[in-house]
């Protein structure tokens, strides 16, 4: 740990996030380190080696890519603690890091840390974002509650997002998680009004104000795109009404749970990696009825070797 500039807390909160889908948790905790005025004051100094699973290629020269940053800041006016991670680590190098995370939290004397998620649904992107909660402590249920984010009863939520949950609780620290609904079909897209959603929960629980103008102008800007995306799909999702075209939609009879679609991202992967894996991936699309919405993206894996 490195530390920048000490700091005088008095029993903050901390938010904490990471790279997921949507950029939901980093669009989230950027916009809050800039608009609450957040001064860097500590850094998480990792082994890059945890990290890598690439090199950098420039003008023909391979390189090792910089490695990603792990940063505190401290709003003190909202008497926030705010945690950046710029990459997700897997293993023991995850593991390290949220110790290291909540480490600083009990040294600091955080009463309660929050994270943040995408919750993808079979939703339009013209919907409002709607925030669902998960805690480590039976009690926040009623602080979620009384915020208007309803309980998310069952599923799971993937990476350093979600396992910080558990990782707290074993530590004896409050902790919570708000996911905001955004479409299945745009989860490589950022959404900021999904963080916006958010944002908005995080001002009533911890009573700090916040001016989401310019986070509003990018919905806007994102919202133009996303009408085009969905234009495209809408004979393969039910959104909007929940009507899709009965000439090519396929028929289905239940909601594909978020966590579904982060571990057909993760099949994705590893069968990019290993074809002979494509067969699990083709599994689960068939066990959901998402082949067809996925097709042209499962057969370009095969492309790949041609």
């Amino acid at each position: 740990m490195k530390i920048y500039k000490k700091m005088d807390f008095s029993k903050p909160a901390m938010v904490a996030g990471w790279p997921g889908m949507g950029n939901v948790a980093l669009g989230t905790v950027d916009y809050l380190k800039r608009k609450l005025g957040a001064v860097k004051f500590a850094q998480v100094m990792v082994d890059e080696s945890f990290s890598l699973d690439s090199v950098v290629v420039e003008d023909g020269m391979a390189k090792l890519p910089a490695p990603p940053e792990y940063v505190f800041y401290y709003a003190k006016d909202a008497n926030l603690i705010i945690f950046e991670g710029q990459a997700q680590l897997p293993g023991q190098g995850g593991m390290s890091l949220l110790n290291k995370v909540l480490d600083l939290a009990l040294e600091s004397k955080v009463t309660r840390i929050y994270t943040a998620a995408a919750f993808p649904s079979p939703v339009s992107h013209k919907d409002r974002a709607e925030v669902y909660g998960v805690a480590n402590k039976r009690p926040l249920k009623d602080a979620l509650l009384k915020s208007g984010v309803k309980i998310m009863e069952d599923g799971q939520v993937f990476g350093l997002n979600g396992l910080l949950l558990g990782f707290a609780e074993k530590r004896g620290i409050e902790a919570m998680c708000l996911l905001a609904t955004m479409p299945h079909y745009a989860i490589s897209l950022p959404n900021p009004k999904a963080s916006a959603a958010i944002i908005e929960v995080l001002s009533k629980l911890l009573g700090f104000k916040i001016d989401l103008k310019e986070i509003e102008e990018y919905i806007a800007e994102m919202d133009a795109k996303m009408e085009i995306v969905e234009d495209k799909v809408k004979d393969v999702f039910a959104i909007g009404e929940g009507k899709a075209d009965k000439r090519e939609a396929p028929k289905r009879d239940k909601v594909v749970p978020g966590y579904i679609i982060e571990k057909i991202e993760r099949l994705f992967q590893e069968a990019r990696a290993d074809k002979t894996k494509a067969v699990n991936l083709k599994n689960e699309l068939d066990r959901w009825d998402l082949y067809k919405a996925y097709e042209d993206r499962f057969l370009d894996l095969f492309k790949e070797n041609q």
